[in-house]
C-alpha cells in the first residue's frame, strides 16, 4: 500500500495530546476555550496550542483546531482577532461549523486550510460539491452513513481534491449530528455551541419494551472494518473523544496504530482488541458503518462496560473469580498509566526560552543573535545589519532601546529570558530601519521561515434594507387534503416532502403537477437514493423556487438555474453565514435559526437582494435518527429497519424522563424518527420586536410532531396569523398574540427569550 491513511485523534487537554501524540497519531484534533463544540473539555489556552504545535509537529503530527459551533454576529470581531492569530502559528487546519467560518476565511484568511465539521451532516453528493465550492479541503461524513455510502461518497470528494474522514472509535450520537437540538429545547444549552447535555443518554420512565435509557447507543467502533474503510479510500480515521482523559486516548490511538501499521505491511489484522474494552465504553457496535441497524446497536446502561465486559468474556461465575477479574483489569489499566507516564513525562509544551544578544564596534555591522531553547537542547541564529555601526552622542543605541524594539518579539511561542548587550559599543548609532529589518527577519526565522502576516481589518458589512416595507405569511403543509387552505390565503404554500423516496415513484411529482402553486420543502437529511429521487423531482417538476435543509439539493437547484431559499435547519445565525449562501450558492433568502434571541437576530446584517424569514409557529424538533426510536420505547418485531419501515411506519408515542418532562416521538411515512417537544413553538413577539428585519414568517400546518396532539383548525390559525401579521400597532398585535396564546395552549417561546 502507498496511500497515506491518517490517524487523527482527540486531545481535549495537553496531556490527552501528549498521549496521542506519542501513541503515534498522525494528527490530532483540539479546541481552544472559544469557539468549540467541547465546552465540557479542558481545552487549551491560545499559548499552550502554540506549544502543542510545536510539540505535535516535532513528531510529525499535524494540528487541526475545532471552531466547530455556529457563530454569533456579535462575536465575529473577535473571531476575526482569532483567525489573524492562527495565520501566524504553523496550525495544519481548522474544523468548521458555520458557514459563515468559510466565507471569512476564503476572503481573508486563504492560508488557513479549513476542514468541514460533523455538524455539517454531510451525507450526499451536492453537500460535497457545495463544500468543495466554499473552500473546504477535506470533510466529515456522517456517522450514519454505511460503507458503501462512504466509498461513493470518498471517490466523489477525491474528484474535487478533497479529502474524507470518518469515525473510527468513540460515542455514538442518536442523532444526526448538527440536527439535534433536543439540549438546547429542554435544557438551553445547545449542541450547536458546545454545550450538550446529552439527553439522549439520560433516564427515561420504564417504556413498553423494558428500557431506563431508550435513547442509549453502544459506543462505536470499527476496529475490524479497517480493510473496507481502506477499500473505500477514506482518507482518515477519526477516534472521538474530547472530554476523555489521557490514558483512554493513549490505549485507543496506540491500538489503532499498531492495526494500521500492521495492515499496511501485510494486509493482515490483529485480531486483538482487548485494549480497547480496558478503557471507558458502553459496548461497541459497528451497525451504522454496516447498514445493519438493530437493536442490538442499544444498551440500556450509558455508564462504563469494561469491567462487564471483562467479567463476560472470562466467563467468571463465583465472586472470587469477578473479584480476580476485576483485579486483573485494574492492573492492566494500571500498567497502561504507567506506560503513558514513562513516555510523556519529559514532552512539554511550554514558550521556548529565548535569549536576545546585540553586539558590535565602530564601522562594523550590529550583530543580533538569538539562543534559543536550554542548555541541553540551543538553537542559535545570527543576524548582521546591512550598514555599519557610527559614532553618535544623540540616541546611540543602548540595552533600553534594544528591549524596547524587541520586547515584543516573543509572540506565540518563545519567552525573552535576557537581553545581552554587553558586546556592544557605546555611543554608536545605525538607522532605526536596519533595527527594523533585523526585527524582522528574527520574526521570520523564529516563525520557522515563515513570513509573518499582518492583521487583516475586516470591513464592517453594510445592513441592507429590505424592499418591501411589508411583511408577507408563508404556511407548510405535507397532506394533499390540505391544499384546499391555499384557497384561503395568499400566502406561499410549501409542501414537505420525505426524508424517505421509493425508487423511481411519481407521487410528490404527480402532486405538484397536480398544484402548481406548491413550492416544495426539502428536508435537512437525504442519503443516496433519497437525494438521488429528490433531484429526479426538480428535473421532472422544474419548480420555480423551493426551500431546501440541505444544501446538497441546494446546489442541485442551483445548476437547474431554479431560485432557492435556505431553510431553519440549516442552522443560520450570522451575516457571513447569508453571504456564503448568497455568494457561493445563489440563495434568494435564508431562514435565521430559532435558536437565537431578539439582541442576536437584530444584529445580522441583510445581504443585497436576500430575504429574511423566520419561523413563528411550529412543532419543536429535538432530534431525527436514521436508528428507530420505537425498538427501545413502544417495542418493534422486526429485527432491523429496512427501506419498508421508513415508508410505511407512522408509528407515535411519548417518552418520560425521570424529571417528568414529556417529549412526543414521532414518524411521518418516509420520514425518519424524530422526537419532538411536548409544546409547540409560538413566537408572536418578535413581529412586534423585528417586524421591520423579516420579509416573511412562517407557520407549520403539518401533522408532524404535533406535541401534544393538540388539533387546531387550521382555517383559524391561518386568520389568526394574518391578523397578527396586519395588526396596526403594539395594542392591537398583542390582542392577537393573547388570543394565539389561548388557541396553541402548549407552547413557548423560551428559545427566543434565552438565545444562544
Amino acid at each position: 500500500m502507498t496511500r497515506k491513511i491518517e490517524l487523527l485523534a482527540p486531545g481535549g487537554d495537553i496531556e490527552a495530546i501528549k498521549a496521542a501524540v506519542i501513541a503515534g497519531a498522525n494528527a490530532v484534533y483540539c479546541g481552544l476555550d472559544k469557539f468549540n463544540a467541547r465546552n465540557r473539555a479542558s481545552n487549551l489556552s491560545f499559548d499552550e496550542l502554540t506549544g502543542v504545535i510545536r510539540l505535535a509537529h516535532k513528531y510529525n503530527c499535524e494540528v487541526f483546531l475545532t471552531i466547530n459551533v455556529v457563530i454569533l454576529e456579535q462575536e465575529l470581531p473577535t473571531l476575526i482577532k482569532l483567525l489573524n492569530k492562527l495565520v501566524n502559528t504553523g496550525l495544519d487546519g481548522i474544523i468548521v461549523q458555520d458557514l459563515g467560518v468559510f466565507n471569512l476565511v476564503k476572503k481573508f484568511f486563504p492560508a488557513l486550510d479549513i476542514h468541514a465539521s460533523t455538524q455539517l451532516t454531510t451525507h450526499n453528493e451536492g453537500q460535497i460539491k457545495f463544500l468543495a465550492k466554499i473552500g473546504a479541503s477535506r470533510l466529515n461524513l456522517s456517522r450514519e452513513l454505511n460503507i458503501d455510502e462512504i466509498k461513493s461518497l470518498s471517490a466523489l470528494a477525491h474528484e474535487y481534491d478533497v479529502l474524507t474522514e470518518v469515525f473510527v472509535h468513540g460515542a455514538l450520537c442518536i442523532a444526526f449530528s448538527g440536527q439535534c437540538y433536543s439540549s438546547s429545547v429542554s435544557v438551553g444549552n445547545s449542541g450547536n455551541r458546545g454545550s450538550c447535555s446529552q439527553a439522549c443518554r439520560d433516564e427515561y420512565e420504564i417504556t413498553p419494551a423494558g428500557n431506563r435509557f431508550p435513547l442509549n447507543l453502544k459506543d462505536n467502533s470499527a476496529y475490524f472494518d479497517l480493510p473496507q474503510l481502506v477499500d473505500a479510500q477514506v482518507d482518515s480515521l477519526k477516534i472521538e473523544g474530547r472530554i476523555k482523559n489521557a490514558h483512554y486516548v493513549y490505549t485507543v490511538t496506540d491500538t489503532w496504530r499498531k492495526s494500521i501499521d500492521r495492515f499496511v505491511e501485510s494486509g493482515k489484522l490483529i485480531t486483538d482488541d482487548s485494549n480497547l474494552h480496558r478503557v471507558f465504553n458502553r459496548d461497541f457496535t459497528n451497525s451504522f458503518l454496516q447498514g445493519n441497524l438493530t437493536k442490538g446497536m442499544f444498551i440500556d446502561n450509558p455508564r462504563d462496560h469494561s469491567i462487564e465486559h471483562a467479567v463476560e468474556s472470562s466467563n467468571a461465575k463465583t465472586v472470587i473469580q469477578i473479584q480476580e477479574v476485576k483485579d486483573d483489569l485494574f492492573e492492566k489499566k494500571d500498567q497502561l498509566g504507567e506506560e503513558l507516564n514513562n513516555k510523556i513525562k519529559y514532552l512539554s509544551v511550554a514558550k521556548q526560552p529565548l535569549q536576545i544578544s546585540v553586539s558590535g564596534q565602530l564601522n562594523k555591522p550590529l550583530n543580533l543573535t538569538l539562543a534559543v531553547g536550554d542548555k541541553a537542547d540551543i538553537r542559535i541564529h545570527t543576524l548582521c545589519s546591512e550598514s555599519y555601526l557610527r559614532a553618535t552622542k544623540e540616541l546611540p543605541i543602548s540595552q533600553a532601546v534594544i528591549e524596547k524594539r524587541f520586547k515584543n518579539l516573543a509572540s506565540n511561542d518563545y519567552r525573552i529570558v535576557g537581553f545581552d548587550c554587553s558586546e556592544l559599543g557605546g555611543d554608536l548609532s545605525i538607522p532605526f530601519k536596519e533595527l527594523t529589518a533585523l526585527k524582522n527577519q528574527a520574526a521570520y526565522l523564529l516563525n520557522n521561515e515563515v513570513e509573518l502576516q499582518a492583521a487583516i481589518d475586516v470591513p464592517a458589512l453594510k445592513h441592507h434594507p429590505k424592499k418591501d416595507s411589508k411583511h408577507s405569511l408563508s404556511i407548510l403543509i405535507a397532506d394533499e387534503k390540505d391544499v384546499t387552505l391555499c384557497d384561503l390565503t395568499d400566502a406561499d404554500v410549501y409542501f414537505k416532502l420525505p426524508e424517505s423516496w421509493k425508487k423511481d415513484c411519481n407521487k410528490h411529482i404527480d402532486i405538484f403537477k397536480r398544484h402548481p402553486q406548491l413550492i416544495p420543502w426539502f428536508p435537512a437529511v437525504l442519503i443516496g437514493k433519497d437525494y438521488d429521487e429528490s433531484v429526479r423531482l426538480l428535473d421532472a417538476i422544474r419548480p420555480v423556487r423551493i426551500v431546501s435543509n440541505n444544501t446538497g439539493v441546494a446546489f442541485a437547484a442551483v445548476e437547474r438555474g431554479i431560485e432557492w431559499v435556505a431553510g431553519p435547519f440549516l442552522n443560520t445565525t450570522n451575516s457571513y453565514a447569508l453571504l456564503t449562501l448568497q455568494e457561493e450558492l445563489n440563495c434568494a433568502g435564508a431562514f435565521i435559526s430559532n435558536e437565537i434571541n431578539r439582541i442576536q437576530i437584530k444584529k445580522i446584517a441583510r445581504p443585497g437582494n436576500f430575504k429574511l424569514l423566520y419561523s413563528i409557529y411550529h412543532p419543536i424538533l429535538m432530534m431525527t435518527s436514521r436508528q428507530c426510536f420505537f425498538q427501545q420505547t413502544v417495542g418493534c418485531n422486526k429485527p432491523s429497519i429496512e427501506d419498508g419501515c421508513m415508508l410505511k411506519c407512522k408509528k407515535e408515542t411519548t417518552i418520560t424522563n425521570v424529571k417528568g418532562v414529556k417529549f412526543a416521538v414521532d414518524k411521518q411515512r418516509g420520514g425518519y424518527p424524530s422526537i419532538y417537544n411536548h409544546e409547540q413553538f409560538l413566537n408572536a413577539e418578535i413581529v412586534r420586536d423585528l417586524g421591520d428585519l423579516f420579509d416573511e414568517f412562517f407557520i407549520d400546518l403539518t401533522n408532524i410532531g404535533a406535541g401534544s396532539k393538540q388539533e387546531h383548525d387550521k382555517a383559524d390559525l391561518i386568520k389568526q396569523f394574518e391578523r397578527l401579521l396586519s395588526a396596526n400597532g403594539n395594542e392591537a398585535m398583542q390582542q392577537v398574540a393573547d388570543q394565539l396564546s389561548r388557541t396553541v395552549t402548549l407552547s413557548t417561546n423560551a428559545q427566543y427569550s434565552q438565545g444562544l
